[in-house]
């Protein structure tokens, strides 16, 4: 079997795409996907809604999020270009939960959105 068979018959986890989709439907109707591998971990799988929410999953590997991003029809890849960021509006909290224990620091300033 090929490298470009496996790609291309990497299947989509069901519970990523099932909250996928109720995410999107409950934002805006659309999204944009950005892949981004982070490693032995996976790879993260941010969606950016029509209405600028941020959600985001972890899959197994670049084929399995190819195949999340197929199986929804109303997202598409895409890149942190300008489109993307411009419309991104992080939710309150949203850098306290990325951050981990740095978050509990007196020392580093808070997020924009949050002072």
């Amino acid at each position: 079997m090929s490298a470009e068979t496996q790609v291309a018959t990497a299947p989509a986890p069901t519970d990523v795409v099932t909250s996928f989709r109720s995410f999107v439907a409950a934002h805006g109707g659309s999204a944009k996907a950005v892949l981004q591998p982070i490693g032995r971990a996976g790879v993260r799988v941010t969606v950016v809604a029509a209405d600028g929410t941020l959600g985001d999953r972890v899959v197994a590997d670049l084929p399995t999020a190819h195949a999340v991003v197929e199986a929804l029809s109303d997202v598409t890849v895409s890149d942190w270009d300008r489109e993307v960021t411009s419309i991104a509006t992080p939710q309150q909290g949203h850098w306290k939960k990325m951050a981990g224990w740095v978050a509990n620091q007196t020392r580093f300033p808070k997020a924009r959105n949050e002072r």
